[in-house]
């Protein structure tokens, strides 16, 4: 067997090429792309054996995604996507002083895989179809995180000069919010908005009580406050119209990816089984699909799938001390995803709903016993994916926890 390390950068990779005895073979520094996948295809040809397949070359690399990565899970090598975290550890194993290099790391990330990949996880293989959900999951996800966080500085921005504005409004993400605020961004040109304007902007949002809403608004607005210096006022005004227009911006590509995210969601033959679990919605099952992938080798039971998802507890345990937590090392995009398929299982399911109140009266916390149903509702959906059966109520459920709500 042939083992490498490969320390990736953003234009080259360096690798070392390693034998079962931990000789090195070869050393070398290479591009990024075609010219470099093609002379690392070359050093493993040389020195390995000819009654040998590809399956018997090692890799370990720092990422788990990109063109590279896949050109060698393409080739047949067993790839192995270490964790940053992991590799810096093992690498003070060899130095304590501090000292780091690229060839370093190359050296290092070999000989890993060569005496614990039996304690490392291989990149798993998923379809294209998986792929192109991760890829559009994720961007949407990140779209909508960077909507909060100009809403946030919208609000900031409106607190300091227009809080009439934040104590009106209720999502200053919605349409006729946008719209309004883009108009009139400081209290002066507020004061001029008549109810007809504003009734304007709430009918082009398809809101309802639209008149009685336009007359609250206006006399909000012509309510008075504590003035703000003609000067400063208009300096706020210009970041106010500026946020108004990244947000509006935004809402529109949030919409527009959203959609991309629910045609390749919906011709993976996943679909139909995560749309059935509850508190499970298009989007949010895209991104548990995008996440968790469609390798069945990634889950080889269901306490491997709690593991991956990061719902699982931890245990510390040292002497007589022993304290149970909840895990914090784990894919934050797939714990955000499961948390809020908690939240709105407890509406949909029953059965999930009694649950949650049993581990409640326990006296456990809210988020607490979000983080006990999502570590249920994994379970789940693991016996349905491997099963390849939808969610059913009646069978997922003990019979007496959907009495119990019931009574």
């Amino acid at each position: 067997m042939l083992f490498v390390g490969d320390d990736w950068a953003e234009d080259h990779h360096d690798v070392e090429v390693q034998d079962e005895t931990g000789r090195r073979l070869v050393k070398a520094r290479l591009p990024e792309g075609l010219v470099g996948i093609t002379r690392l295809h070359e050093f493993v040809g040389v020195h390995l054996a000819e009654d040998a397949g590809p399956d018997q070359v090692v890799v370990g690399i720092e990422t788990d995604r990109g063109p590279w990565v896949s050109a060698l899970v393409a080739a047949g090598y067993q790839v192995i996507a270490v964790n940053p975290l992991q590799a810096a550890r093992y690498r003070e194993r060899y130095s304590t002083s501090g000292a780091k290099s690229d060839a370093g790391d190359a050296h290092a990330l070999a000989d890993m895989v060569r005496t614990d990949r039996h304690q490392l996880r291989q990149v798993a293989g998923d379809g294209d179809l998986a792929e192109a959900v991760k890829v559009t999951a994720r961007a949407h996800q990140t779209l909508i995180w960077d909507r909060t966080r100009q809403v946030l500085r919208l609000r900031a921005a409106l607190v300091e000069s227009f809080p009439a504005a934040v104590a009106t409004f209720d999502d200053l993400a919605a349409a006729d919010t946008l719209e309004l605020l883009a108009k009139t961004p400081t209290p002066d040109m507020a004061r001029r908005l008549t109810v007809a304007q504003i009734s304007a902007a709430l009918k082009r949002a398809r809101r309802h009580d639209i008149a009685e809403k336009s007359r609250r608004i206006r006399a909000a607005f012509q309510a008075g406050q504590l003035p703000v210096r003609p000067a400063t006022a208009a300096a706020y005004g210009a970041v106010v119209r500026a946020q108004t227009a990244l947000i509006s911006a935004l809402n529109i590509e949030i919409d527009r990816l959203g959609e991309q995210v629910g045609a390749h969601f919906g011709q993976h033959p996943d679909a139909e089984i995560l749309r059935s679990q509850p508190g499970l919605g298009p989007v949010l099952a895209a991104r548990v699909l995008a996440e968790f992938g469609d390798d069945p080798k990634r889950c080889a039971d269901a306490k491997s799938r709690k593991n991956y998802a990061g719902t699982s507890p931890i245990t510390r345990a040292c002497g007589r001390k022993t304290v149970v937590m909840a895990r914090y090392a784990r894919n934050s995009r797939l714990a955000d995803a499961l948390h809020q398929q908690a939240f709105c299982a407890l509406r949909a399911s029953p059965g999930a709903r009694a649950y949650y109140d049993q581990i409640r009266a326990r006296g456990t916390g809210h988020h607490a016993a979000l983080r006990q149903l999502a570590h249920r509702l994994v379970g789940i959906l693991h016996g349905c994916l491997k099963t390849r059966t939808p969610y059913k109520e009646a069978t997922t459920w003990p019979q007496k926890v959907t009495l119990g709500t019931a009574a």
